[in-house]
C-alpha cells in the first residue's frame, strides 16, 4: 500500500534541498518511465495494473500497486497523471567524461527556465552531445519539471554542475564557442567537429567574465539580414540552430 509517510517522501522531491541530501529524483508518465527505467537505478514505483501488465520484470526495489487514479494523484506532479511514478536515484557522473577537445559539449551560463533546460537536453540527445556543463546557479535538471521537459533524454545524457569559468578555462586544447548578438554569423564560419558552445542566460545571455574565455563568437542572422526582427531567439531554439548547423558542417553536406 501506498503509506502517508511515502507520498509525504516523494512530495519532498519537487525540493532541490531534499533532492540533494536524497539523492533520489521524481520521473512519471508511462513513456517516460518506460524509458528511463532501465537507465537508473529505481527506488520505489508506483503504478496501475494496467501499465505493469504493458511491462515484462520491472527493475524496482520497492512495486507499489496503485489502488485507483487518486493513489497516483497523491504523488504525482503533473496536472493530469498518467499511470506511473518512479523515484530514481541520481547517476554519478564524472566531470572528465565531457572531453571538448574531441567531440562537442555544451556548457549553459545560467539557463533558469526548466522547460529550456528540459529542451535542451532533448536537443542534446538528438544530435548526439552526450554531456552538458551547467554553472551552478542553472536550473536543476532532476526537478520534475526540467525531468518532464526532457521527455526521457535524460537516461542518455549526462548532466554536470560546476564552477563553469574553472571549467572552460581548464579546457585549454578545445575551441570555445559562445553565442552574441555581436558575433559573426555562423553560416559562414568554420566549425569544427569538437568544442564547448557556451549558451546564455535567458535574459542576460553569457556573463561578461565567461564571455572573456570565449574564442569564436557566433551569431544566427535573421532573414533577410535588413527584415526588422525581435531582439533575439529563445534559448532552446538558439541551441537547435547551433547544434543543427556543427552537425551539418561535421558531416560535410
Amino acid at each position: 500500500m501506498l503509506s502517508k509517510a511515502r507520498v509525504k517522501e516523494i512530495r519532498s522531491l519537487e525540493i532541490k534541498k531534499f533532492r540533494d541530501e536524497r539523492g533520489l529524483f521524481v520521473a512519471e508518465g508511462n513513456k517516460l518511465v518506460a524509458d528511463m527505467l532501465y537507465a537508473f537505478e529505481c527506488e520505489w514505483l508506483i503504478a496501475r495494473s494496467s501499465w505493469m501488465a504493458t511491462q515484462g520484470d520491472i527493475p524496482a526495489k520497492e512495486l507499489i500497486l496503485a489502488e485507483g487514479e487518486e493513489d497516483i494523484r497523491k504523488v504525482s506532479f503533473l496536472k493530469t497523471p498518467q499511470d506511473v511514478v518512479a523515484v530514481l536515484r541520481k547517476p554519478s557522473c564524472s566531470l572528465n567524461d565531457a572531453k571538448p577537445e574531441s567531440g562537442l559539449v555544451l556548457a549553459l551560463d545560467g539557463i533558469q527556465d526548466p522547460g529550456n533546460l528540459g529542451t535542451i537536453v532533448r536537443l542534446a540527445d538528438w544530435f548526439g552531445i552526450r554531456h552538458i556543463v551547467c554553472s551552478r546557479d542553472t536550473a536543476d535538471v532532476y526537478s520534475p519539471k526540467t525531468v518532464q521537459a526532457t521527455m526521457g533524454a535524460l537516461a542518455h545524457v549526462k548532466v554536470h554542475y560546476t564552477d563553469l569559468k574553472e571549467y572552460i578555462a581548464q579546457s585549454k586544447n578545445a575551441v570555445v564557442y559562445g553565442t552574441f548578438l555581436e558575433g559573426k554569423n555562423i553560416y559562414e564560419e568554420r566549425l569544427t567537429p569538437y568544442g564547448l558552445i557556451v549558451m546564455g542566460n535567458e535574459g542576460n545571455g553569457i556573463r561578461p567574465d565567461i564571455g572573456s574565455l570565449i574564442q569564436k563568437r557566433l551569431y544566427i542572422p535573421s532573414y533577410p539580414s535588413s527584415n526588422e526582427t525581435t531582439e533575439s531567439l529563445n534559448v532552446a531554439v538558439a541551441t537547435a540552430i547551433i547544434c543543427a548547423e556543427f552537425r551539418r558542417v561535421a558531416s560535410g553536406t
